[in-house]
């Protein structure tokens, strides 16, 4: 029991924290409870094709192509492959965690899966396209011009400045997943 416990600890204190909210501010309980809800209906239609296409990522791609495609020794083309895999990808920012945690268990190097969650989080192609035709070319490619210098400047600083051992341990912590 208290390994369930343990095991689903942020869920548990996450509820207890909303059912206080919800007590402090009944006036927001409608809208809480909406979003909860909407959520609840959201996900398990997002998340289901992204584990497909994990477990197809994990069988069909050797980690030797991934180590050299993507690995630390990888130059240029490395965060060239991530920045692409994440701006390519569908929804939302929560589905990026999984997949880079497959490209850790496959020997991608600690700045290109910043570079992967960075754009994946703000380089999406739909987005780009509906920035272009409603807010002109001129603003869309020049947002993207930033957000690629961002991104690398934030994969760069957060490699930097992170521990050797907590990236160690977030990839030993990568290879347990299931």
């Amino acid at each position: 029991m208290s390994k369930l416990v343990k095991r689903y600890r942020v869920f548990i204190i996450m509820a207890i924290i909303l059912g206080i909210f919800l007590a402090a501010f009944p006036q927001w309980r409608h809208g809480a409870l909406d979003t909860l809800g909407y959520q609840a209906m959201t996900v398990p239609f997002v998340l289901p094709p992204i584990f497909i296409l994990l477990g197809l990522l994990d069988v069909w791609v050797p980690r030797e192509s991934m180590t050299r495609y993507m690995g630390t020794g990888s130059g240029l083309r490395g965060p060239i492959l991530a920045f692409l895999l994440g701006s390519f990808a569908a929804g939302p920012l929560y589905g990026a965690f999984p997949v880079a945690s497959v490209l850790m268990k496959k020997g991608a190097s600690f700045i290109n899966i910043m570079i992967f969650i960075g754009a994946w989080s703000t380089t999406k192609i739909p987005m780009l396209l509906f920035e272009m035709s409603s807010l002109g070319v001129r603003f869309a490619l020049s947002r993207l011009a930033i957000d690629i210098v961002g991104i690398v400047v934030i994969a760069f600083a957060i490699s930097m400045t992170l521990p050797s051992r907590e990236v160690e341990r977030l990839y030993a912590e990568a290879e347990h997943i299931d």
